[in-house]
């Protein structure tokens, strides 16, 4: 084996981030998809990335930041996911449901690269 894609979509986390007034005053839902480039060299748990381990660092950088921009957001949680061992590139999208809704949209969302 090589290089091997793991996606995880639909990580829930409340966090404070916005630009509008009073948006980081309360917590709101964001969801997360991750798409993570690891090395894997061999047939065994310990030779991939943790699945569990990269969706609670995004969960806790949604938690443990405030940012005016879904941007910043989108960046934060795939440095923090790319911190890991084994992992080549990842892609964060930040979804703010709250923000679609308030806009007549399906979705709002920002997406960064990092790798």
């Amino acid at each position: 084996m090589d290089d091997s894609r793991i996606s995880l979509t639909g990580i829930r986390a409340t966090g404070r981030h916005g630009a509008n007034p009073g948006e980081r005053l309360e917590a709101q839902d964001f969801v997360v998809d991750l798409d993570v480039v690891v090395s894997v060299r061999e047939d065994a748990i310990d030779a991939t990335a943790d699945y569990a381990a990269l969706a609670d660092a995004a969960r806790a950088t949604v938690a443990g930041t405030s940012f005016e921009l879904l941007e910043t957001l989108a960046d934060a949680i795939a440095r923090s996911v790319f911190g890991f061992e084994r992992v080549m590139r990842v892609t964060a999208v930040v979804h703010k449901p709250a923000a679609a809704a308030a806009l007549g949209l399906d979705d709002v969302s920002a997406e960064a690269i990092v790798g």
